[in-house]
């Protein structure tokens, strides 16, 4: 996905709240958005806004000299999840048909994203899965995924945010393929990498690699030739969030986006509204 215009200020909004993540010093984070404004001045709209992302928080960690400003809210958010996990994985497998229960899976999962610290809003965690289970997705290619995933002997599952990781674990377990789970290359936002996929323990149900993307959305320019040979290879990708859609929903192999709408940009150029949820296939 390109650039908008409305995405300039967008970018100067995310500078500001993560210098206030990362730091209290108001002369640091001034000098962030001094120099995140210098770069977005010369930022082809041609670039998806990831790109943009990963200058903004590169800026951010060599200003405050923090790796990783949002350990802490990953680890909150993490706890947060963990806490109603149980319920929801319970729910699942107490349904018989496997078609239900993959398709709840998919509901639980993508309403995990949620819990995303790069827009601007509130979330409830509970709140937002059971509304997931019940509402009517805005585009639901369930039939298409049910189809391509009989056929497929392997899939790769691209992660987004460290707390919705959580719940990527009960589609993991639903799909029963050979499954590799990519993360992020370095400390990105609140987004997944390795340390935390391990933590969460999702290195027992697949094989977990770095994208080796230091943005906040696997860009296929700067991820890594291990990402590259297994997203080529794949018989079916799974990308969630709205940084992996920006990615790659231009990009030129089928893929299926998982995520809720949170910001008007995404929203119209995916079809849908804000707040909709989507299982969208791309090919």
């Amino acid at each position: 996905m390109k650039t908008f215009l409305e995405c300039i200020p967008c970018f100067m909004k995310q500078a500001l709240k993560s210098g206030k993540i990362a730091t209290s010093d108001e002369v640091k984070i001034k000098e962030i958005l001094n120099r995140v404004g210098k770069e977005i001045e010369n930022i082809p709209l041609e670039n998806t806004p990831p790109e943009t992302g990963r200058l903004i928080y590169r800026i951010v960690s060599e200003v405050t000299g923090l790796e990783d400003p949002y350990h802490d809210i990953k680890q909150n958010n993490i706890k947060h999840a963990l806490k109603v996990y149980p319920e929801y994985e319970q729910k699942v497998n107490d349904i018989e048909n496997y078609d239900e229960r993959l398709e709840l899976a998919i509901r639980i999962a993508t309403a995990g994203n949620v819990i995303d610290l790069g827009v601007d809003r509130v979330f409830d965690l509970q709140k937002d899965i059971n509304e997931a289970i019940k509402v009517d997705f805005k585009i639901w290619d369930f039939d298409i995924f049910k189809e391509k995933l009989a056929q497929a002997e392997n899939i790769l599952y691209i992660g987004d945010n460290t707390g919705e990781a959580v719940f990527d674990r009960i589609l993991i377990k639903q799909v029963g393929k050979k499954v590799t789970f990519a993360t992020r290359g370095i400390p990105v936002l609140n987004d997944i990498t390795i340390k935390e996929a391990k933590q969460l323990n999702i290195d027992k149900l697949a094989e977990v690699i770095s994208s080796g993307s230091s943005c906040p959305g696997a860009v296929t320019k700067y991820c890594n030739e291990n990402f590259m040979q297994v997203f080529n290879n794949a018989d079916l990708v799974i990308a969630k969030g709205q940084g992996n859609y920006e990615a790659l929903s231009n990009e030129n192999r089928d893929i299926f986006f998982l995520m809720k709408a949170k910001c008007r940009v995404i929203a119209e150029d995916a079809g849908v509204e804000v707040e909709d949820f989507v299982l969208e296939y791309k090919n």
